[in-house]
């Protein structure tokens, strides 16, 4: 006996079926991205190194802060690059900016003055990535080591790459950030925000400022 077309319900299902587990590959290949890049730590000769920003209070930096910070300090005295690019600008009522916080802590490890750009504009990593592309370019740098934390690694190097930088990423393993406790979390916030920047082309609001 020959069997009977499928039905509307049963084609809709399929296709609904379809869609996602396609969904979930994409999912879980982001997610596989994020981990892979988490763990690299690429420190060939560049033009610059950009840290980005992350919370500071009244001028002192965070330890997620700090701990991007010291990590940049240490490619800087390893002759990585001869310049320091400090990015993040402020929330509401706050007296001092990310990037002057961030320029003020490697001064006073030793790091000269006219060796770090502190570039205080934005309050996401895409606003703030676009603002230091800008001086970068102005000053004909196009070669940059980034560091960050190394599960927000994937997403803000791939933002910076599509400014038309060429990027390493030195992400930090020490501090909060790094520790195992904050990866499920972490890594969950970074695909659906990496997602949703792949889609729209923005920042999802889904992080802290310039996390």
């Amino acid at each position: 006996m020959a069997q009977g077309r499928p039905t509307v319900l049963s084609t809709f299902g399929r296709y609904v079926g379809g869609a996602l587990v396609v969904a979930l590959l994409v999912v879980a290949g982001v997610a596989l991205r994020i981990l892979i890049t988490a763990g690299q730590d690429q420190r060939e000769p560049a033009d610059a190194i950009v840290v980005l920003g992350a919370a500071q209070y009244d001028g002192d930096p965070s330890a997620i802060f700090e701990a991007r910070l010291q990590h940049a300090l240490e490619l800087y005295q390893a002759g990585v690059a001869p310049y320091i690019v400090t990015v993040g600008g402020n929330q509401q009522g706050d007296a001092h900016t990310e990037a002057e916080s961030g320029k003020d802590w490697l001064v006073a490890q030793g790091v000269p003055a006219d060796a770090v750009i502190a570039v205080g504009e934005g309050n996401d990593t895409l606003v703030s990535l676009r603002a230091g592309a800008e001086v970068l370019k102005q000053h004909g740098w196009d070669s940059i080591v980034l560091v960050t934390d190394p599960w927000h690694a994937y997403r803000a190097s791939r933002m910076a790459t599509e400014l038309g930088l060429s990027v390493q990423v030195s992400s930090v393993d020490t501090g909060p950030a790094s520790g195992s406790s904050v990866v499920p979390r972490y890594l969950l916030r970074e695909t659906l925000g990496t997602i949703f920047y792949r889609l729209f082309g923005g920042s999802s609001g889904l992080g802290t400022p310039v996390l």
